[in-house]
């Protein structure tokens, strides 16, 4: 299997501040909740597939109060996100992986359909292409993977719409680059999301 850097993008699950849009269902505690559950399952997906280095991209940063009760797993790298808007952070975060000698796979950590496999199929389709995306049934994606970096991959990118994964396509179409496209999965963004989530998962 091919090594790939893994790079999650966590805004901390404090309630008021995460998961914001599932507020009106699940109070802001509840959506705390929920975020958390989902960062910890994305980051032991991320171990399981044992792809390579594995780093979080936090807001705030580590060391921030807001991640004092966290007992991060060793070996993972910890980085702060920076500032700039999401394609500015996301933009900084592929360069500086790809500058370290591996291909990156961006994830975030709203999808629990991601699995270890994906993972790897992902890795795999980033030995034979320049890009691989995986999109999100809302018009977004739930991985970005890349073997080069470029700003234009996250330039005039209206974030948070259902336009995301398309103009991503077309940035990687001008740039020329070759895309593996993966199955179409369910990020939880909003309260008619819920009844996709894992049985169990729903806060109390």
């Amino acid at each position: 299997m091919s090594a790939v850097r893994i790079i999650i993008f966590a805004k901390a699950p404090q309630a008021g501040r995460a998961k914001t849009r599932l507020i009106p269902a699940l109070g802001g505690e509840g959506a705390a909740r929920l975020a958390q559950r989902m960062l910890q399952a994305t980051l032991a997906t991320a171990q399981a597939a044992a792809l390579g280095p594995l780093q979080l991209c936090l807001s705030p940063p580590p060391g921030d109060p807001a991640w004092a009760e966290f007992a991060w797993p060793a070996g993972v790298e910890l980085r702060d996100q920076g500032d700039g808007d999401l394609g500015q952070r996301m933009a900084r975060a592929v360069d500086e992986g790809v500058q370290l000698g591996l291909p990156v796979l961006l994830i975030g950590t709203d999808c629990p359909q991601l699995t270890p496999a994906l993972l790897r199929q992902a890795a795999e389709a980033l030995s034979h292409h320049d890009s691989v995306l995986f999109p999100a049934s809302d018009g977004g994606y739930v991985m970005l993977g890349l073997r080069h970096s470029h700003p234009r991959v996250f330039a005039e990118i209206t974030w948070s719409s259902a336009s995301v994964a398309s103009s991503t396509r077309a940035r990687l179409a001008e740039l020329g680059w070759s895309l593996f496209e993966g199955p179409e999965l369910d990020d939880i963004d909003c309260p008619e999301d819920l009844p996709k989530l894992p049985v169990g998962w729903l806060p109390s």
